[in-house]
């Protein structure tokens, strides 16, 4: 098919979609228009759990992807208004929530560094597969703002449990792979070279599952999270 989105590649196969950021010489960091691209296609995603069955978000190069780039949008979001900056965190926001809502599993392949934005995309994945090389930053206070950008305060520590998710977003510190696996935010860490063999069998074994049933798992474990044990029960029923 015919890439439709101008900002990174996208490709649809076998009812397997793929998102990759293609700025390596940034380390794939995400521009406003990047941005704009992710919700919107997402978005677009909601409808379509026959057609398309899983969503794998890769980066091409050296990194996953490296976060907010700091020229574009920091010497953008200086100059706009309060409101402004209020829809740009809005459709940020929005990228998350749609990656959580829509019924595809998502895969994060990650290799390299997951920072900032980068960590919280991968953080709202279903699955996050992790070559060794890779590790996490979630570095917003290193830049001054709340660590609790684009819904993470509510997403790590579910996670990896409060006491970890302080400590990440509090200090901002640098998550290797392997601490990854054992607080629970990497779902296999696998040698590099075998990371796009590992994705694409996870993602395999995925769409060859009802749709519909993925798509309820989805909604129960999000439900689930903000709900007491026996409503929980109820909703499963």
């Amino acid at each position: 098919m015919v890439n439709p989105w101008q900002h990174f590649d996208y490709e649809e196969r076998d009812g397997v979609a793929t998102i990759t950021f293609a700025r390596p010489d940034r380390l794939n960091s995400l521009t406003f228009e990047i941005y704009s691209d992710i919700r919107d296609l997402t978005q677009s995603l909601r409808g379509r759990g026959h057609e398309v069955r899983v969503l794998v978000i890769r980066g091409e190069g050296r990194g996953f992807c490296s976060g907010g780039d700091v020229d574009e949008i920091i010497g953008r979001l200086v100059k706009m208004g309060t409101r402004e900056v209020y829809d740009f965190a809005r459709m940020t926001g929005a990228c998350v929530r749609n990656l959580r809502e829509i019924p595809q599993p998502v895969i994060a392949s990650v290799n390299g560094i997951a920072a900032g934005a980068g960590a919280v995309l991968a953080a709202a994945s279903d699955l996050r597969i992790l070559a060794e090389s890779a590790s996490f930053r979630f570095l917003f206070t290193s830049v001054g703002i709340s660590g609790g950008d684009m819904g993470v305060s509510w997403l790590l520590p579910r996670i990896v449990g409060l006491g970890r998710a302080s400590e990440m977003l509090l200090l901002g510190g640098k998550v290797t792979s392997h601490e990854a696996a054992a607080w629970g935010l990497a779902s296999r860490v696998v040698p590099d070279d075998q990371l796009d063999a590992v994705v694409a069998e996870y993602a395999g074994r995925l769409k060859e599952l009802a749709p519909w049933g993925l798509a309820m798992t989805k909604e129960m474990l999000n439900r689930a999270a903000s709900t007491d044990y026996s409503s929980a029960i109820e909703m499963d029923a």
